[in-house]
């Protein structure tokens, strides 16, 4: 199945110019089943988001929807979008908004995942509520789970319990820590015998300068495919970076080298 990734330069608090854009580079790489786009594309990641920021939101999920279910493919990214009412903190003062990632396809909307690890260094909890459990998705037969950002700090909740074949990572992560990014991505693909399909923006917000990094590792922690980084040290351009998942050889691998089966037991609270 191929899978093009959308590294995006996201302009800042504007969603149909952001639309305009992801829908300009799907028209130049037709052929995906998936197309995977970066952490809040439509906004830029405001981690104070009023009104207006929630809306954008929503009309860029009603757009994703309606744009699978056009050309019969499926989206994913994530936004920020308004928790429901019936959500679990009720104190009155309690964030009142989601990073949510969205998954749309033929069908509409497939599933969503709330980013469980929100960035305390950035503010993020300050207007946001976090999420709670994994989120797997299977598209012709390939297991998607789905992972935001700051998510790829955190080993314990990335392990493979058999239940997934691809991690997806969708980021907006700084070109100050892109040694991290690089490194990290890496480390999740050898250790839990997967794809890492790790998506990342490039360009500049109002606070941070972006350089990309978006890749497609293997399970031996190889690149499939990855924007080629300029000579000069320039930050990368906006690109989409499209592979193919091979389900037969990963599960050739993970049968010859069976390193799962003697992954450490244990449980958290």
């Amino acid at each position: 199945m191929e899978i093009a990734l959308l590294q995006t330069d996201i302009v800042w608090g504007d969603a149909d110019a952001n639309i305009r854009r992801v829908a300009a580079l799907m028209d130049r790489h037709p052929g995906a089943r998936l197309y995977v786009l970066p952490e809040m594309w439509a906004t830029g990641f405001n981690t104070q988001p009023d009104a207006h920021t929630l809306e954008e939101g929503h009309r860029a999920q009603a757009w994703m929807e309606a744009e699978a279910r056009r050309r019969g493919v499926y989206i994913a990214g994530s936004l920020p979008i308004a928790a429901e009412p019936d959500a679990p903190q009720t104190v009155a003062d309690a964030p009142q908004a989601v990073n949510r990632l969205v998954v749309a396809g033929p069908e509409g909307l497939c599933a969503t995942y709330d980013k469980v690890h929100l960035f305390t260094y950035g503010g993020e909890p300050a207007h946001y509520r976090p999420g709670h459990s994994r989120t797997v998705v299977t598209i012709d037969g390939v297991r998607f789970m789905w992972q935001i950002c700051y998510d790829l700090r955190f080993p314990v909740f990335a392990r493979n319990r058999g239940d997934y074949d691809v991690l997806v990572y969708v980021a907006n992560w700084p070109a100050s820590r892109r040694r991290a990014w690089d490194t990290l991505a890496r480390a999740r693909a050898i250790e839990n015998q997967c794809y890492v399909c790790a998506v990342n923006r490039t360009g500049n917000d109002p606070l941070c300068a972006y350089d990309g990094g978006t890749v497609v590792v293997d399970a031996y922690g190889r690149d499939v495919a990855a924007v080629a980084r300029p000579g000069d040290g320039a930050p990368e351009p906006e690109a989409v970076v499209s592979a193919r998942i091979d389900m037969e050889r990963l599960t050739a691998f993970r049968s010859k080298f069976a390193v799962l089966a003697d992954a450490d037991a244990f449980t958290l609270d």
